[in-house]
């Protein structure tokens, strides 16, 4: 009995190939986004799983409390908290604190001492103890974690051992240079890194090495840096609730009085989904978009599999006198309904091999897009072909199950006088209901991603109040003998044709790595009782940035006198309305390190993304920190001039390797999640129409079939070709209004949602709506117009006789 089902079933697909092309193309490609999603999601849910100890892993956070200020959290702490909770807490079983370098230069150095070769790495390097590996699970391949407890040793990840010396094998007992001051010793190597951590170290420092070894003694309990962690293992049934209370009252007595920060304890599993606190790799994602990945995969399927009841109920009409002969020699609807049931799974199976097939070649450009390392491995995993099982499964039933029962359910006479019409009942009504499901949903994508698109427009094209266009960000040597080269390198600089401005500073004006401090004014006694962004400049940076100002001067060259510059954002918080009233103020900074007036007042500008409001921000003439020369190129020749640049730092600084980035790439950066969810969008929104249109194809093909004789009748008693292309298409534009008054107000209810995460958002107008209802319109009615269009143009005489 079951090789009669497939063997019908096959000769059934064979003769309506048209249908069953149309159906398994649609299943294929909603069974391909879920696949996708379904393997992103699984990446982005095994985040740090792995470790043994997962449910016992904690990290230390900061929350702060200051006048005026919302309270916020951050993952930075003091650097006392490791050393304080290891001696005071006997419920905490490890502590170890965690410490991130950006942009460490790391020499390697041959039996002599001397350097063979150098790397810039930019992410990677952390300073810690051998208590982090107790904590969590790596693999060693050499070496031990108490190698860790000696000074001036480095632990390399394979990839990065194999990259400095050639294999990992031939790491150990070697010699690198880390940023020209100490010479470490390799005493270990790591496994690989997984892809699904956020700790993805390449060299790892003992804790105590350079100028973390006053970490290890440091009684400042109200200073925080935010490269700098805690993570703490606890002991078996020890909660982190009660961890929590006591870390109340243990604040305060180690923090001066006022400070009203507290620290709290977030477990391993909330880290990578925590977006707005963050993590050491720069890389989360929040609950919400897991959320909307979800939503979007399971409304591309359900349009899938709409397209398949629509078109099979449709078809219906077709195997009319079929059902009545199976009937006839006493057929079950049981029967019957396994028989429909297994073309769908042939169907389903044949649309899933080649799904398998898409997602195989298009591996690269997914993972890119995503930022997700996939690869082919990832298809044969349990998870992934349970997935497929799954599918299989919930498909056949979800799209099959109605047909099945539509087509069974016919009585034997009806089905062979066939009186059973296409129009009649509530098949129809259904096949209405789906219709405006789908666009619905294409129509709730299309408007989401215009809505997108025009946000990331007016963010990266928003004026920032300063200048991005042709600016490099080159980081410079921070010893002080390098710091003493700086008008040296500058003047250098300056002599190149390709270079209009030199300007060295503590930070360009936009960055998300802010130092935020408070100081005080006008000799108050106290300390502001908020915190302003800091920046370090010289005279150069306000023409070399484009930067305005509305009251007072820039400051001067000359490097004994400390001056500042404020920006009205910080005026106004220090209660001026009117910009001339703050100019000659003093501001004390750092407990007198640095004293002078206020000498001129900028225009606001956003110091960081759009997602934050304007900040106050304090800039100081300080020569000791600058870290960084932001230098202005001629855009016709940047590409030579930078070369020039590279050669000059390396005549400069021959024992620091050059590095650059252009500022308006760095801007980008800060939206590059917003990019990928456009991008995810796009695709979605694309792949919904075309699902939704391509089931509006085989519907209205099948529908204008049904009714060609109607059409013949029409044009023999008088009827235009465009009359009758209306009548065809006029109840598939109901349709796609009604769809489009559905999904208006739900689009533009979660888009209102989502621009709440911005400070600074577009308006949502009615011409959104309107281009997203009007561009659903016009792709759906060229596809039902192509074949209203067919049987408007058939000749009558054709027509009459069609049966």
């Amino acid at each position: 009995m079951l090789k009669n089902y497939f063997k019908i079933a096959l000769r059934n697909l064979a003769r309506h190939r048209g249908h069953a092309l149309i159906n398994i193309s649609g299943l294929a490609v909603g069974i391909t986004v879920c696949l996708i999603i379904f393997m992103v999601i699984r990446f982005e849910l095994s985040f740090d799983n792995y470790h043994d100890k997962k449910n016992r892993i904690y990290r230390v956070l900061t929350e702060y409390h200051h006048p005026n200020v919302p309270a916020f959290t951050s993952k930075a702490v003091p650097f006392a908290m490791s050393r304080a909770l290891n001696a005071e807490f006997p419920q905490i079983e490890k502590t170890a604190p965690l410490y991130k370098e950006e942009n460490a230069q790391i020499m390697v150095l041959d039996h002599d001492g001397k350097p063979v070769n150098g790397f810039r790495e930019e992410t990677g390097v952390f300073f810690t103890q051998p208590a982090l590996f107790d904590i969590f699970h790596f693999e060693w391949l050499a070496g031990t974690p108490s190698s860790l407890n000696d000074p001036n040793v480095v632990v390399l990840s394979k990839d990065t051992a194999a990259k400095y010396f050639g294999s990992w094998q031939e790491a150990m007992g070697k010699s690198l240079k880390w940023n020209n001051a100490e010479t470490l010793e390799v005493v270990g190597v790591l496994e690989t890194i997984p892809k699904n951590t956020d700790l993805q170290f390449k060299v790892v420092i003992s804790y105590g090495t350079g100028y973390t070894s006053r970490f290890l003694t440091s009684d400042d309990w109200d200073s925080t840096n935010g490269d700098f962690g805690t993570f703490v293992l606890l002991a078996d049934n020890v909660s982190a609730s009660s961890i929590n209370k006591q870390l109340g009252s243990f604040a305060k007595e180690k923090k001066s009085e006022g400070n009203e920060d507290i620290h709290l304890l977030q477990p391993l599993a909330d880290i990578h989904y925590d977006t707005k606190t963050g993590n050491f790799s720069g890389r989360s994602i929040g609950a919400p978009l897991i959320n909307v990945l979800w939503i979007i995969a399971v409304f591309i399927l359900l349009i899938a599999c709409v397209n398949f009841i629509n078109l099979s109920t449709a078809q219906a009409v077709n195997r009319f006198k079929e059902i009545g002969v199976r009937k006839v020699l006493g057929g079950s609807r049981i029967q019957l309904r396994i028989q429909f049931l297994t073309e769908t799974f042939m169907m389903v199976l044949v649309a899933i091999a080649f799904s398998f097939g898409i997602v195989a070649v298009s591996l690269k450009y997914i993972g890119g897009l995503f930022d997700v390392p996939l690869n082919y491995e990832m298809l044969a995993v349990p998870e992934v072909l349970l997935f497929f099982a799954l599918i299989a499964v919930s498909v056949t039933l979800l799209a099959g199950f109605y047909p099945s029962i539509v087509l069974s359910r016919f009585s034997p006479s009806d089905a062979l006088k066939s009186k059973i019409s296409n129009y009649g009942g509530g098949g129809i009504s259904l096949r209405r209901g789906l219709v405006v499901f789908q666009f619905a949903i294409a129509q709730i994508l299309i408007i989401g991603t215009i809505i997108m698109v025009r946000q990331m427009d007016y963010l990266m094209n928003q004026p920032l109040g300063f200048e991005k266009e042709a600016l490099v960000s080159v980081p410079i040597p921070e010893d002080s003998i390098s710091v003493g080269k700086v008008d040296y390198l500058k003047n250098r600089l300056a002599a190149v044709n390709g270079i209009k401005n030199v300007s060295f500073s503590y930070g360009t004006p936009i960055s998300d790595g802010n130092w935020w401090t408070n100081f005080q004014f006008n000799n108050a006694e106290e300390d502001t009782d908020f915190f302003v962004i800091c920046k370090s400049i010289d005279h150069e940076y306000l023409p070399t940035y484009k930067m305005t100002l509305v009251a007072g001067r820039n400051v001067r060259a000359l490097k004994t006198t400390k001056e500042f510059l404020i920006n009205e954002t910080l005026m106004k918080k220090l209660g001026f309305s009117n910009p001339e009233e703050v100019l000659n103020k003093e501001v004390n900074l750092g407990d007198g390190d640095v004293v002078g007036p206020i000498v001129g007042v900028l225009k606001d500008f956003h110091a960081r993304s759009f997602k934050r409001g304007l900040d106050p921000v304090l800039m100081a003439t300080e020569a000791r920190w600058f870290d960084r020369a932001g230098i202005k190129l001629a855009s016709n020749t940047a590409l030579n001039t930078i070369q020039e640049v590279e050669d000059i730092w390396g005549e400069t600084f021959p024992n620091y390797i050059f590095q650059y980035d252009f500022l308006d790439a760095q801007v980008a950066s800060y939206y590059e999640q917003e990019r990928r969810l456009s991008g995810m969008y796009k695709i979605s929104a694309v792949l919904a129409i075309f699902l939704s249109c391509l089931g509006l194809y085989g519907l209205a093909s099948f529908l204008v079939a049904q009714r060609t004789k109607e059409a013949g009748i029409r044009k023999v008693l008088g009827a235009t070709k465009r009359s009758i292309v209306y009548l065809f298409s006029k109840e598939f534009i109901v349709l796609i209004i009604i769809a489009f008054c559905i999904a208006a107000p739900i689009s533009g209810f979660f888009m209102a949602q989502w621009l709440e995460n911005y400070a600074y958002g577009i308006d949502i107008t009615w011409m959104v709506f309107i281009l997203g209802g009007v561009a659903t319109l016009v792709i759906a009615l060229s596809t039902v117009g192509y074949q209203a269009f067919r049987a408007a143009n058939n000749s009558p005489v054709k027509s009459l006789r069609t049966e």
